[in-house]
């Protein structure tokens, strides 16, 4: 589904906005999570450079190469409005970017670039521009980006509920005498049949994989009394991701203390979840989740942060860590996931994504947080 052509129009005029707030002369903004937030078209940057010029005063233009210009008769960009600028195999669209910002301005001094640019266009770009000094982008598109509108948290609602609904099969695949790599293959296929565009991640963590946060899948054979971590999610059609763990035992859990650990963890989240709200910061969140776990006696357990933003990309801003004294805000959506993992021995974590509301926090996943124990 296309993104409607007054909310792109909206944030275009917005990022021009937060430019010019910011003292930039121009936004400079190649393909990816970025340039489909501002045009909704979607894709990577590749050797041949597509840019959009959003200079801080003036009208944008994008440029584009020839042979790749068809592709955008299928993208919003046609009812937009917005100049197209192409350029063919053997011109310097490098020098191109630079005309169009002489052509009714003096030269720019400031000029913010994709935080994902690629290299090969950022050196190009400054060799064109040599008297522009190159800023991250991310200081205009931080904050429109954090703060989701209605359209895109229903689109990762979408995306939550599609996630819970493999998360709700789990017991069809996740069996004893299988590999994690068989598990795993099973849940990508159903990943995608459940609207997703790709499984962009899938762990199945078995036994002491399962104190591994990072872990894929392996051929380790799942064993009875196994505590399992399957962390999965993907985009969507309209780019939005899920993201997604739950924590499962293969009958009853062999290790002794899996029962009082995990309640510990359940606790930890719940108060994680309860301590958002607009006006709180990013670590006071963060600490809220540490708080039950530390008291415990298992805080070294818990060994990184407690969430991320999610959007167009599946880890943004907001990041819900220690040191981090942002302000929430209504619409900022993010996740939950504190974590407890025993080297060698076993893991847990318990992750939902949530959005700031009017007074707390809006939970975007609702499967049993409970620990899943599955039929031997």
């Amino acid at each position: 589904m296309a993104a409607p052509r007054n909310m792109l129009t909206s944030r275009l005029a917005r990022a021009q906005q937060a430019t010019r707030i910011a003292a930039l002369d121009v936004l400079l903004v190649t393909p990816g999570p970025d340039l489909r937030y501002l045009l909704g078209v979607a894709g990577g940057s590749y050797e041949r450079l597509t840019c959009l010029v959003l200079p801080a005063d003036g009208d944008p233009v994008l440029v584009v190469p020839t042979l790749e210009r068809p592709r955008l008769d299928t993208t919003p960009v046609p009812g937009l409005g917005l100049e197209i600028a192409e350029w063919a195999d053997g011109d310097d669209p490098y020098a191109l970017v630079a005309d169009l910002l002489h052509r009714s301005r003096s030269a720019p001094a400031r000029a913010a670039v994709g935080d994902a640019m690629p290299a090969a266009h950022v050196l190009a770009l400054r060799a064109a521009l040599p008297a522009c000094e190159q800023e991250l982008a991310s200081t205009v598109l931080r904050q429109l980006r954090m703060r989701k509108d209605s359209a895109e948290i229903a689109a990762l609602a979408a995306a939550g509920q599609a996630i819970d609904r493999v998360h709700a099969r789990m017991g069809e695949w996740l069996r004893v005498g299988r590999t994690e790599a068989q598990v795993g293959a099973d849940v990508a296929a159903a990943i995608v049949a459940e609207g997703h565009t790709a499984a962009a991640f899938v762990t199945v963590g078995a036994g002491p994989h399962g104190a591994s946060p990072h872990h894929d899948v392996s051929d380790r054979v799942i064993q009875p009394g196994d505590v399992v971590v399957v962390d999965i999610g993907g985009p969507t059609p309209e780019g939005y991701f899920s993201d997604c763990t739950r924590t499962y035992s293969l009958g009853e859990p062999a290790e002794a203390d899996v029962i009082t650990c995990y309640a510990v963890l359940h606790a930890a989240q719940d108060a994680a979840v309860a301590a958002v709200a607009p006006g709180m910061t990013a670590e006071q969140v963060d600490a809220a989740a540490r708080i039950p776990i530390t008291d415990a006696g298992l805080g070294e357990l818990f060994i990184h942060r407690t969430g991320h933003g999610i959007g167009l990309e599946v880890h943004e801003e907001p990041y819900i860590v220690t040191g981090n004294d942002l302000v929430l805000e209504v619409g900022m959506a993010f996740s939950i996931e504190p974590g407890i993992y025993l080297s060698g021995r076993w893991g847990a974590r318990i992750e939902d994504i949530v959005v700031v509301n009017d007074s707390g926090a809006t939970r975007l996943n609702h499967r049993p947080r409970e620990l899943a124990v599955l039929p031997v």
